[in-house]
Protein backbone atom coordinates (compact mmCIF):
# COMPACT_ATOMS: atom_id res chain seq x y z
CA UNK A 1 0.00 0.00 0.00
CA UNK A 2 1.51 3.28 -1.12
CA UNK A 3 -0.21 6.43 0.01
CA UNK A 4 0.32 9.65 -1.89
CA UNK A 5 -0.18 12.88 0.03
CA UNK A 6 -0.25 16.16 -1.91
CA UNK A 7 2.51 18.62 -1.05
CA UNK A 8 -0.11 21.22 -0.06
CA UNK A 9 -1.38 18.85 2.64
CA UNK A 10 2.15 17.93 3.76
CA UNK A 11 2.88 21.63 4.25
CA UNK A 12 -0.15 21.92 6.54
CA UNK A 13 1.26 19.01 8.53
CA UNK A 14 4.84 20.35 8.69
CA UNK A 15 5.87 23.91 7.83
CA UNK A 16 8.77 23.03 5.49
CA UNK A 17 7.56 19.60 4.41
CA UNK A 18 8.79 18.17 1.16
CA UNK A 19 8.01 15.17 -0.95
CA UNK A 20 10.12 12.04 -0.67
CA UNK A 21 12.63 11.36 -3.44
CA UNK A 22 14.20 8.01 -4.22
CA UNK A 23 17.45 9.28 -2.72
CA UNK A 24 15.59 10.36 0.45
CA UNK A 25 14.15 6.87 0.82
CA UNK A 26 17.64 5.32 0.56
CA UNK A 27 19.10 7.79 3.05
CA UNK A 28 16.30 7.20 5.53
CA UNK A 29 16.67 3.42 5.20
CA UNK A 30 20.37 3.83 6.00
CA UNK A 31 19.57 6.16 8.93
CA UNK A 32 17.02 3.75 10.41
CA UNK A 33 18.74 0.53 9.47
CA UNK A 34 15.52 -0.64 7.80
CA UNK A 35 13.09 0.45 5.13
CA UNK A 36 10.84 3.25 6.37
CA UNK A 37 7.23 2.20 6.88
CA UNK A 38 4.35 4.43 5.83
CA UNK A 39 6.67 7.22 4.69
CA UNK A 40 4.70 10.01 2.97
CA UNK A 41 6.93 13.06 3.35
CA UNK A 42 9.96 14.72 4.85
CA UNK A 43 9.05 16.93 7.81
CA UNK A 44 12.43 18.63 8.21
CA UNK A 45 15.89 18.49 6.74
CA UNK A 46 19.42 19.15 7.87
CA UNK A 47 21.01 22.31 6.50
CA UNK A 48 22.60 20.17 3.74
CA UNK A 49 19.22 18.74 2.68
CA UNK A 50 19.50 15.31 4.30
CA UNK A 51 16.21 14.13 5.82
CA UNK A 52 16.05 14.86 9.56
CA UNK A 53 12.38 14.09 10.32
CA UNK A 54 10.02 11.84 8.42
CA UNK A 55 6.26 12.15 8.11
CA UNK A 56 4.56 8.80 8.53
CA UNK A 57 1.04 7.98 7.42
CA UNK A 58 -1.13 7.09 10.43
CA UNK A 59 -1.95 3.64 9.07
CA UNK A 60 1.00 1.49 8.07
CA UNK A 61 0.99 -0.53 4.84
CA UNK A 62 0.05 -3.68 6.79
CA UNK A 63 -3.08 -1.89 8.05
CA UNK A 64 -1.95 -1.34 11.63
CA UNK A 65 -2.52 2.11 13.16
CA UNK A 66 0.60 4.19 13.82
CA UNK A 67 0.24 7.34 15.94
CA UNK A 68 3.83 8.60 15.49
CA UNK A 69 3.54 11.04 12.61
CA UNK A 70 6.93 12.74 13.04
CA UNK A 71 9.95 10.46 13.29
CA UNK A 72 13.39 11.83 14.08
CA UNK A 73 15.90 10.19 11.72
CA UNK A 74 19.06 12.34 11.50
CA UNK A 75 21.77 10.25 13.23
CA UNK A 76 23.59 13.15 14.88
CA UNK A 77 20.40 14.55 16.39
CA UNK A 78 19.12 11.11 17.39
CA UNK A 79 22.41 10.53 19.24
CA UNK A 80 22.30 13.91 20.99
CA UNK A 81 18.71 13.42 22.12
CA UNK A 82 19.64 9.90 23.31
CA UNK A 83 22.41 11.40 25.44
CA UNK A 84 19.96 13.81 27.03
CA UNK A 85 17.51 11.00 27.77
CA UNK A 86 20.20 8.69 29.15
CA UNK A 87 21.23 11.38 31.64
CA UNK A 88 17.69 11.60 33.00
CA UNK A 89 16.86 14.60 30.86
CA UNK A 90 13.12 13.91 30.86
CA UNK A 91 12.83 14.32 34.65
CA UNK A 92 13.08 18.14 34.68
CA UNK A 93 10.44 18.40 31.95
CA UNK A 94 8.03 16.17 33.88
CA UNK A 95 8.71 18.05 37.12
CA UNK A 96 7.97 21.34 35.39
CA UNK A 97 4.75 19.98 33.88
CA UNK A 98 3.63 19.03 37.40
CA UNK A 99 4.07 22.53 38.87
CA UNK A 100 3.78 25.00 35.98
CA UNK A 101 0.16 25.24 34.81
CA UNK A 102 1.02 27.44 31.83
CA UNK A 103 3.71 25.03 30.65
CA UNK A 104 1.33 22.09 31.10
CA UNK A 105 -1.33 23.93 29.08
CA UNK A 106 1.20 24.54 26.28
CA UNK A 107 2.07 20.84 26.35
CA UNK A 108 -1.64 19.99 26.05
CA UNK A 109 -1.95 22.39 23.08
CA UNK A 110 1.04 20.66 21.46
CA UNK A 111 -0.84 17.37 21.79
CA UNK A 112 -3.94 18.88 20.18
CA UNK A 113 -1.82 20.27 17.34
CA UNK A 114 -0.15 16.89 16.82
CA UNK A 115 -3.48 15.08 16.56
CA UNK A 116 -4.94 17.72 14.22
CA UNK A 117 -1.91 17.53 11.92
CA UNK A 118 -2.06 13.74 11.81
CA UNK A 119 -5.78 13.87 11.00
CA UNK A 120 -4.96 15.96 7.92
CA UNK A 121 -3.31 12.80 6.60
CA UNK A 122 -6.08 10.41 7.66
CA UNK A 123 -8.50 9.79 10.47
CA UNK A 124 -7.63 6.53 12.16
CA UNK A 125 -10.14 5.77 14.95
CA UNK A 126 -7.73 3.49 16.84
CA UNK A 127 -5.36 6.42 17.52
CA UNK A 128 -7.85 9.28 17.49
CA UNK A 129 -6.78 10.89 20.76
CA UNK A 130 -3.20 9.62 20.91
CA UNK A 131 -0.15 11.55 19.90
CA UNK A 132 3.48 10.75 20.76
CA UNK A 133 6.27 11.35 23.21
CA UNK A 134 4.04 11.27 26.28
CA UNK A 135 1.77 14.09 25.15
CA UNK A 136 -0.50 15.42 26.60
CA UNK A 137 0.37 14.72 30.25
CA UNK A 138 4.03 13.82 30.48
CA UNK A 139 7.33 13.56 28.65
CA UNK A 140 8.08 9.98 27.67
CA UNK A 141 10.22 10.30 24.51
CA UNK A 142 12.27 13.37 23.68
CA UNK A 143 13.01 11.94 20.21
CA UNK A 144 9.32 12.14 19.30
CA UNK A 145 8.90 15.62 20.75
CA UNK A 146 12.09 16.96 19.14
CA UNK A 147 11.03 15.51 15.78
CA UNK A 148 7.62 17.12 16.15
CA UNK A 149 9.11 20.49 17.09
CA UNK A 150 11.61 20.40 14.25
CA UNK A 151 8.90 19.58 11.71
CA UNK A 152 6.33 22.16 12.82
CA UNK A 153 8.64 25.01 13.78
CA UNK A 154 9.26 26.87 17.03
CA UNK A 155 6.50 27.71 19.50
CA UNK A 156 4.20 24.73 18.92
CA UNK A 157 5.89 22.10 21.13
CA UNK A 158 7.82 23.81 23.95
CA UNK A 159 9.35 20.58 25.28
CA UNK A 160 10.56 19.66 21.80
CA UNK A 161 11.92 23.16 21.27
CA UNK A 162 13.86 22.92 24.53
CA UNK A 163 15.16 19.45 23.72
CA UNK A 164 16.47 20.72 20.38
CA UNK A 165 18.22 23.59 22.16
CA UNK A 166 19.75 21.22 24.73
CA UNK A 167 21.01 19.03 21.87
CA UNK A 168 22.67 22.02 20.21
CA UNK A 169 20.52 21.90 17.07
CA UNK A 170 21.20 24.78 14.71
CA UNK A 171 19.34 24.76 11.38
CA UNK A 172 22.23 26.63 9.79
CA UNK A 173 24.83 23.94 10.57
CA UNK A 174 25.18 20.56 8.88
CA UNK A 175 26.09 17.84 11.34
CA UNK A 176 25.76 14.96 8.86
CA UNK A 177 29.49 14.88 8.12
CA UNK A 178 30.12 14.12 11.80
CA UNK A 179 28.47 10.74 11.28
CA UNK A 180 29.31 9.94 7.67
CA UNK A 181 29.57 6.20 7.37
CA UNK A 182 28.04 5.81 10.83
CA UNK A 183 25.80 2.91 11.61
CA UNK A 184 23.96 4.96 14.24
CA UNK A 185 20.29 4.04 14.03
CA UNK A 186 17.26 6.09 14.99
CA UNK A 187 15.50 4.68 18.01
CA UNK A 188 12.23 2.83 17.57
CA UNK A 189 9.26 4.55 19.14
Amino acid sequence: MTTEVPLAVLRQVAVDASEVTGADRQIIAAQLGRDPRGLVGIGARCHCGTPAVTITYPRLPDGSPFPTTFYLSLPWLVAEISRIESRGGMVPFNERLAVDAEYAAAHRRAHDSYVARRELLAEVPEVRDRSAGGLPDRVKCLHALAGFALAVGPGICPVGDEALALAGWDPEICRCSLHSGSTQKAEEN
